[in-house]
């Protein structure tokens, strides 16, 4: 039996995946094909709905890939929602304390939290499941990381680490620039915040997802700790892709004239 997503990301595994920002089943399933493990559903910054986000994620499923959603708020509704759809995971935006971590494990483990219970979902296989089943399976299937992504959360890393049911941390760089933009040195700002999480993590035996800049970033952050590393977007590849064919063709072309 195929290991699930969740564990290979406690094991840290090492995991390549990508945002997908278009609300369709055509890039999972293409991301799917060509070897990725994981995507992550974008419902914080793109527009996806609840029918949207249940198609891919069955997109997902038929592909052999991983289904992490980011969802818009730690909300338990919004944890739920996906998790009942069949995600193999949430990302959960801007945990900035231990308190939130907890109520993330709460909203999304039945044992010691405070899951919904609705077996006739996907995620138990339309009441295929029992109830003892299919709780159990999906305290074990579903993944909980918590994004960093603000100076408060740096600085709370080591308790939000402590909470037991979060399986590990995405290190949002982006917002955390954005954060620190008033400083007098961003770039070593967020290279000691980076640095920080990392050794965090390390000592709590976690494991760390990030989004690297370039190859020669990532083989940096991997070194530093991470395992799990978010490539771009479909949006990002698309745009890459066909710029450089525009780019190339439109050279070709103006050579032969």
């Amino acid at each position: 039996m195929a290991k699930s997503f969740r564990d290979r990301f406690i094991a840290k595994e090492l995991l390549f995946g990508t945002f997908l920002k278009v609300p369709a089943t055509m890039p999972a399933e293409i991301f799917g094909s060509v070897g990725y493990d994981f995507v992550v559903i974008d419902e914080e910054h793109a527009p996806f709905n609840r029918e949207t986000t249940d198609r891919i994620i069955l997109a997902c499923r038929a592909s052999g890939l991983a289904s992490i959603v980011r969802v818009q708020s730690g909300a338990p509704e919004a944890i739920l929602s996906v998790l009942d759809c069949g995600a193999d995971g949430v990302l959960v935006p801007h945990v900035r304390d231990a308190e939130t971590a907890r109520a993330i494990v709460a909203a999304g483990r039945y044992a010691g939290g405070k899951r919904g219970f609705a077996p006739t979902t996907r995620a138990g296989d339309f009441g295929n499941a029992g109830q003892a089943e299919h709780m159990k399976s999906e305290d074990k299937r579903v993944t909980l990381i918590a994004m960093i992504e603000d100076p408060e959360a740096v600085e709370a890393i080591d308790d939000i680490l402590a909470v037991e049911g979060l399986d590990g941390v995405f290190i949002g760089r982006g917002d955390l620039a954005a954060a620190y933009a008033g400083d007098d040195d961003v770039a070593t700002k967020l290279r000691d915040a980076t640095d920080r999480v990392h050794q965090a993590a390390k000592a709590a035996k976690r494991p760390v997802a990030i989004l690297p800049g370039s190859p020669q970033d990532a083989a940096i952050q991997r070194k530093a700790g991470s395992t799990a590393f978010i490539l771009s977007s479909d949006q990002g590849f698309l745009r890459a892709a066909a710029s450089g064919a525009l780019a190339s063709m439109t050279d070709a072309v103006q050579q032969t004239g």
